[in-house]
């Protein structure tokens, strides 16, 4: 992520209203709910690899904002109780490109926004707040139209390295290293059941 970007989001996070820590385990712990979960797996088009196995979740509604905090908090608390950091707060780029060495989840926590994910011959998404989108390594995606207010939450597993890939010419070393990129060791949402874990089965990595 640019250095000016890190910069924003750092502002971002040191004016939010956030719960004290025993708030926060009373908060993450209410939040989730049971949501309509969307899989869809989408092909290299030759321009972007996407995943060669695993598919895009989309989790509709998936969680419960709590009254009285920033609604971007209590997104990040929970994605952070589930071992996903390194987290942003921002709108989604507007240009195509996607992650070859790591995972990504995004979390509607202001605003709603059209998405394209998977490339130009993918599918365009509608996401709203309480809305999460689990992007394995390779999927292309970008933003096509948004409300004024759009705020999404960004993480990271653990294991993983940052990259931003845009250009067709790295396509084949790319593919390599989203090959290689490990299944995470839970959920964003749902910790160490479900979720992702079931939809994307080891041996795949």
């Amino acid at each position: 992520m640019p250095l000016k970007d890190q910069i924003k989001n750092l502002t971002r996070k040191l004016v939010e209203d956030k719960p004290d820590e025993a708030a926060l385990g009373r908060m993450v712990r209410r939040m989730v709910r049971k949501s309509t979960v969307t899989r869809l797996h989408f092909r290299d088009d030759g321009i972007i690899p996407n995943h060669p196995h695993w598919p895009l979740l989309v989790y509709r509604r998936a969680v419960t904002l709590a009254r009285g905090y920033d609604p971007a908090a209590s997104i990040d608390a929970l994605f952070s109780a589930n071992g996903w950091g390194r987290s942003w707060r921002d709108s989604i780029y507007d240009f195509l490109h996607y992650h070859s060495q790591i995972h990504e989840v995004l979390g509607v926590a202001k605003g709603h926004a059209i998405v394209e994910f998977g490339g130009i011959k993918g599918k365009r998404i509608m996401v709203r707040v309480g809305d999460i989108a689990i992007l394995p390594a390779g999927t292309g995606h970008r933003l096509i139209e948004a409300s004024k207010d759009l705020l999404i939450v960004g993480a990271y597993p653990a294991d993983g390295t940052y990259d931003e890939c845009t250009d067709t010419r790295d396509a084949v070393e790319a593919r390599k290293r989203i090959a290689k990129t490990k299944r995470p060791k839970s959920d964003p949402v749902h910790g160490k059941r479900g979720g992702l874990l079931e939809a994307w089965k080891r041996g795949h990595n």
